[in-house]
C-alpha cells in the first residue's frame, strides 16, 4: 500500500518553473520501475533553482534526477520533491578547446559537439548513457577515458540555495565517485579537450558505439553497468561481468528482473518487473559472490526512494 506524501504543493514556494505532485518516476527512468514523487519540480533557470532551495524547509528532502539512465526507483517511490533539470540546463557550447555545458546536457550530446567543432579527448562520452550532471557526481567513463581527465571546473547549487564551485581536484574524483556532498545540485560544468580533426573524431566516437552495440544490451529496458568494478586485488584483476558469471549469474532471473544474457553486469526489465524484484535479484547475485569468491561488490545504480 501506497505511503502519503510527505509533501504537498501548499508546503511549498512559489516558483517559475512547472510542479507536477504524483509524478511518475518510472516514466523518468531508463528500467520503467519506481513509485512516485511527491512533487516533481522542474526550474525555469539557475536563479529559479536557487529560490526554491532557499525557501523550502530544510526537513524536506529534496532529491535531484537526471534521466534515470543509472537510477533505480524504488517501488514505494520518493517523498518530498525531486528535481529534474531541463532544457535550460541543456545548453552546450564551445570556445576553442573549451566546452562548457549545461548539467542536463546528454553526456552523448557534449561529445558530439566536441566532435563538430574538432575538439578531440571528449569522445569517451559518447559511450556514457546519462547527463553531465550525473558524470560529475559518479566520476563517468568508458573506453579508456573518465571525467577527471577532462573537467576544468563545474558549479550547482547547495541546499540552502547558494552557488558553489569546485575545481576538478576539489572534486575529490575517485574511480566512479566524486568526494562532492549528496546535496549539491550541479548545473554546469567546463571541459578542456584538446585540438582534433573533426573527422577523426567522429570515427573513434562511430567505433565506440559499434562495440557498445556489440557488448550491451542497449536496446534493453536496462541501467548500464549494475556493479562497480571490484578491488582488482580481491578479484584477482577480474572485472564485475566475470565476477557475476563466476556465481552463474549471467541470464539470471526473479520474475521479469534479470541479469542481461549479453553482458552479465547490465540489469534489465524484461517488462514487467518491479524495482523489488531487480534489487532482490541483484542482492542475490551480490550475496552469492561474496560468500562463494570472497569479493565484496558495491552497487554502481543509483537506488533512490522506499519500498512498498
Amino acid at each position: 500500500m501506497a505511503r502519503p506524501p510527505l509533501v504537498g504543493l501548499a508546503d511549498l514556494p512559489s516558483v517559475r518553473g512547472k510542479y507536477v505532485e504524483g509524478a511518475v518516476l518510472a516514466d523518468l527512468t531508463w528500467l520503467r520501475v519506481g513509485g512516485p514523487a511527491d512533487v516533481l519540480f522542474m526550474p525555469a533557470d539557475a536563479e529559479d533553482l536557487s529560490q526554491f532551495l532557499a525557501a523550502t524547509p530544510p526537513d524536506i528532502p529534496v532529491t535531484v534526477l537526471g534521466v534515470g539512465s543509472n537510477t533505480l526507483v524504488r517501488d514505494g517511490g520518493v517523498r518530498g520533491v525531486v528535481v529534474r533539470l531541463g532544457a535550460p540546463f541543456a545548453e552546450i557550447s564551445v570556445d576553442g578547446t573549451i566546452v562548457h555545458a549545461g548539467a542536463a546536457a546528454l553526456d552523448a550530446s557534449v561529445a558530439k559537439r566536441a566532435a563538430r567543432a574538432s575538439v578531440a579527448g571528449l569522445e569517451f562520452l559518447r559511450g556514457v548513457p546519462g547527463t553531465i550532471g550525473g558524470a560529475l557526481r559518479m566520476n563517468a567513463g568508458a573506453y579508456g577515458g573518465e571525467v577527471k581527465d577532462v573537467l576544468v571546473s563545474c558549479a550547482g547549487y547547495d541546499r540552502a540555495g547558494r552557488r558553489v564551485e569546485f575545481t576538478n581536484v576539489e572534486m575529490g574524483f575517485d574511480y566512479r565517485r566524486s568526494a562532492v556532498p549528496d546535496g549539491i545540485i550541479f548545473t554546469e560544468a567546463t571541459f578542456e579537450g584538446a585540438p582534433g580533426d573533426a573527422a577523426e573524431i567522429t570515427a573513434r566516437m562511430e567505433e565506440i558505439m559499434a562495440k557498445r552495440e556489440a557488448s550491451q544490451p542497449i536496446r534493453e529496458k536496462t541501467s548500464g553497468s549494475t556493479f562497480k568494478n571490484p578491488d582488482p586485488d580481491a578479484s584477482g584483476g577480474r572485472s564485475a561481468w566475470a565476477m557475476v558469471d563466476a556465481v552463474g549469474g549471467r541470464g539470471r532471473r526473479i520474475g521479469d528482473a534479470q541479469f542481461s544474457e549479453q553482458h552479465a553486469n547490465f540489469l534489465i526489465n524484461r517488462g514487467s518487473a518491479t524495482a523489488a524484484d531487480l534489487e532482490a535479484l541483484v542482492e542475490g547475485v551480490r550475496a552469492d559472490i561474496l560468500r562463494e569468491e570472497g569479493v565484496e561488490m558495491h552497487w554502481e545504480v543509483k537506488r533512490i526512494g522506499e519500498p512498498l
